[in-house]
This record gives C-alpha cells, structure tokens and sequence, in this order.
C-alpha cells in the first residue's frame, strides 16, 4: 500500500490534462529530485526550467526531458504555469520569491523558507501583497511514520508526551572544502543546524506544538577546517512544558531518527539516510516500533510502515494549493518556525547555552524588518 498525503493517483491517466502546470528554478540536484517525483504525479507537472547557466539548463533539459527558457521572465509570462518551485540557494529565496510573486505565481521553496527569519517574515508577506501562496518543503513531516506517530499522539495512544527526541546526521563536515558554499559561516550557520537540525525542528513542532524556547551547544571537530561548527545539541522547551531534544552530527554515515516518549508508551522511528533520495524505498529498511507500559523491551509491538513519497506528497499540497488559492499545513509560517528555532539555537550558542525565547527572535526579525522598510522609504 502507498500513502499519498497530496492529490490522489486513483484520478487515472485520463485527466493528466489537468494536472498543474509549474516551473522550476534553480536546477542542481535537489531540483533532479522533485522533477523525478513530479513526474510520478497526476496532479502537478512541471513544463519550464530555468537556470542562469545556461550549461545547467541545456544538461537539465537533456537529463530530465523538461523544456528549459532563456530567462526566468519568459517562465513567468507564461499563462499557463500557476506556480514555480524554488531550488536556488537559500539567499536567494526572498528576490526569486518576489519576482514570482509579482507575475500572480504560487510559490514553492525549498527548505529552509530563506536564509535568515528578517527574509522569511517577507516571504510570508507575499501571499497577502499578491494573493498567491506560499509553500515550503518542510517534506520529513509528510513520511508516512512521522504521520502515524502525529496519529497515535492524537488518539492519546502514548499518554501524555512529555519528551521528544530526534537527531539528524551525516558525513557532510569530512566532504568539505573551500569551493563549497557549506564551508562558510554565513552561507551556512551552524552547519549541521541550519541543514539537517533544521528539518527536526519542524518535525518537533508537528508532533509536539508550539515551542517556546531553545537552549544550545555546538562544537567543530572535522579535520577539514571549515569555518562551520559541524556538532550541535539544542534542547527545546515547549509552550506546554515538554521537552525536545535535537542532535545534529556532520561527521558520522547517515542517520535520520525520531523518539517520542509518553505515560503509556513510546514510538521510535528511524530510516536508512541512504534512501533519502529515493523516499518511495524508505519503508523497506525502517525501523519502526511502539514500545507499551511499563514491561520493556518485551512489550514492543513492530508497527508496519506503509509506502510513501514525501516528495511528491509535497509538491502534490503545492499543486492543491496552486489550484485553489488555499494554505497548507507548509505554509510560510509553519516554515518560519524552523527558521527562528535555528536562530534561537545560534544565539543560545553565543550566549554559551542560555536559553532564547522564539518570541525574542522574532521580535527582533521584525524590528530589522521594519527599520530596513523605513530605510528604504
């Protein structure tokens, strides 16, 4: 069985007609990926790419079979496309954003929403200044694991959560040399924080609620010498008392878990990193089980994991929400609370682990939002 979290694919090949029309820009690898799970769907179809090289565009072109245009206006005066997919680099989410925007197209940007919160508020400012939608691809929380674990907090089949913890690490600090842009402090703060932490904080915010603060360490251990810290810890506390606990190693293989502990049981969740790419094989390798009361490791039940895309899932809310003008659960806000969860780990590491409020962060987001408006009246 497969789980579809977006437009289903029982609407047959007879009405691939209707299927979205988006484009696509930015065209390295991650922008290979979504164009791989587009193409597995009935509901969104992406018909133009742009890139600024135009070596990028003609290899995208011949690779993925999309037609690519000369510039990204020629995409955005195109009546028929609706919305376009973001994959460029994370500064440039706000500009690209913008000028999509403007033309009336939805927007879809990767994760993070942007490279600082000051970025990401104007983001979300879009949706009102144009009447188009933002989404972000905030995929983790779609896969089908994370969903039954959401499932069975909410059916109160855990009890009374009061602690989650999660880590998300890979190899990425030992690849690293001055030619890529995750070597820089500025282009990627934190390291491991800003790029793999960061898809936890969205997913303790999905299981777990509003969050109030965070308190973090980090540390640089590579032997590469990269101006990034590559280790990070960040403890998360939760409006209504919880706690949260996130880990983020860059010098490690791969892994990608999730743990959530209640009065009357516990789940874990954990996939195989290798497969990341590939989400409709990550069912195949996960390890996925509820442990009940208070008897151990004899009492835990081996739940099945249902096939799922998250990928597609996502582009699939996108495609909804380009169709009818409606938010989705991925919305600029839902993806600005990662970005000010980040922030506040960033600033708790300069202030040697004191915990900052997310009500601070975003106050002082906005602040320099209105004082660089003011500037530029």
């Amino acid at each position: 069985m497969t789980i579809h979290y977006g437009n289903s694919r029982s609407l047959g090949r007879s009405r691939m007609a209707e299927r979205v029309k988006v484009g696509i820009v930015g065209l390295g690898r991650w922008a290979r990926v979504l164009t791989r799970a587009a193409k597995k769907s009935d509901a969104i179809e992406i018909v133009a790419a742009f890139s600024r090289s135009e070596e990028k565009r003609n290899a995208f072109g011949k690779e993925m079979g999309i037609p690519v245009v000369p510039d990204l206006q020629t995409m955005l005066s195109d009546p028929e496309i609706k919305g376009v997919i973001l994959t460029v680099p994370n500064e440039q989410h706000l500009p690209v954003a913008e000028e999509v925007a403007r033309a009336g197209k939805h927007v879809y940007t990767e994760k993070p929403i942007a490279a600082t919160l000051e970025d990401g508020l104007q983001i979300a400012a879009l949706s009102d200044r144009y009447g188009v939608t933002v989404t972000v691809g905030h995929s983790a929380r779609l896969m089908a694991g994370i969903r039954e674990i959401r499932r069975r907090i909410d059916a109160g089949d855990l009890g009374r959560v009061a602690f989650i913890e999660a880590n998300f690490s890979n190899e990425r600090a030992l690849e690293l040399t001055p030619q890529t842009w995750r070597w820089y402090r500025h282009r990627a703060p934190g390291g491991p924080l800003s790029q793999l932490a960061i898809h936890m904080f969205d997913l303790l915010y999905y299981l777990g609620g509003e969050i109030q603060e965070a308190s973090s360490t980090a540390s640089k251990l590579s032997p590469v010498g990269a101006e990034v810290d590559d280790q990070s810890m960040t403890v998360l506390r939760f409006a209504d008392g919880k706690l949260g606990y996130v880990g983020s190693c860059w010098t490690s293989p791969g892994i990608f878990s999730v743990r959530v502990f209640g009065s009357k049981g516990l789940m874990h969740y954990e996939i195989d990193f290798g497969v990341w790419d590939t989400p409709e094989k990550i069912h195949e390798s996960s390890a996925f089980y509820m442990q009940h009361g208070k008897d151990g490791y004899g009492s835990r039940e081996i739940l099945p994991e249902p096939e799922s895309d998250m990928f597609r899932a996502e582009l699939e809310m996108f495609a909804k929400s380009c169709r009818t003008g409606e938010r989705s659960e991925l919305d600029a806000e839902n993806g600005n609370v990662a970005v000010a969860c980040l922030y506040a780990a960033l600033s708790s590491i300069e202030k040697n682990g004191q915990a900052v409020k997310l009500d601070e962060v975003y106050r002082d987001a906005r602040n320099r939002v209105a004082e660089k408006s003011r500037n530029v009246a």
